[in-house]
């Protein structure tokens, strides 16, 4: 996978907890999920279409992406993290068969503050 952040100390921090983050749905194992999400947490998902769901709250938060995580149906292959001061980006590619058109790109736009994920927008590709 490849890191496109810069440099500095709080771009640095940024990749450092998006990889973690990152790291509980390739091994789907979300237990670090509870030391990265933080209290106020707020995600835009992807599903349903047009517009997404909004969770807010890490009791909410968690309980979503413990779900995606702990799909055993579904795997994510990465592609890039990119982290610039708080915020920054997971590129990735889902899975659910060994074909090509049995995955789709995506991308989660997300901020941390105090260690912790505050704010996560999922999107995908589609028509």
């Amino acid at each position: 996978m490849k890191n496109d952040s810069f440099n500095d100390p709080e771009s640095v921090k940024t990749a450092e907890i998006l990889a973690r983050f990152n790291q509980a749905f390739l091994s789907h194992d979300p237990s670090p999920l509870q030391d990265l999400v933080a209290d106020d947490c707020v995600i835009e998902n992807t599903q349903p279409a047009p517009d997404g769901s909004r969770h807010e709250g890490k009791a909410a938060c968690i309980q979503l992406w413990t779900g995606i995580a702990t799909n055993s149906d579904i795997w994510f292959e990465a592609e890039r993290i990119i982290a610039r001061g708080d915020r920054g980006e997971i590129r990735w590619r889902l899975r659910w068969g060994s074909e090509h058109g049995s995955s789709v790109r995506g991308v989660n736009l997300m901020r941390v503050r105090d260690g912790q994920i505050i704010e996560a927008a999922g999107y995908v590709k589609g028509i």
